[in-house]
């Protein structure tokens, strides 16, 4: 796992443009209208999810057409798995505390 990826998640923008991509490719320049912000400062966003490979950069014409790569998002859900199941297992004990009659 790369420490990239990590980074490049960590920012709102970010997670932002590539919820924008998980139904296709989208132009650069529409997904600059997303936000309240430059289209240089969206391009740079977009140049540190292609380093991390979370996202390619496809040339059609004068345009710049996005797609999401998820596959290293795969690589951070089996990092997290053993956190979920800690929180599983902490909620679970909590319902059943909250069930029990003693509480009630």
């Amino acid at each position: 796992m790369t420490e990239d990826v990590f980074g490049a998640l960590a920012n709102p923008v970010r997670r932002q443009l590539l919820v924008a991509l998980r139904d296709g490719p989208r132009p650069a320049g529409e997904l600059a209208g997303l936000f309240a912000l430059s289209r240089p400062a969206v391009s740079e966003h977009l140049a540190v999810l292609r380093h991390a490979d979370l996202v390619r950069e496809e040339p059609r014409g004068r345009h710049r057409y996005y797609h999401l790569a998820a596959e290293p998002l795969a690589e951070v859900q089996d990092w997290l798995l053993p956190f979920e199941r800690y929180w599983r297992d902490r909620l679970t004990a909590l319902k059943n505390v909250a069930e029990s009659e003693d509480f009630l």
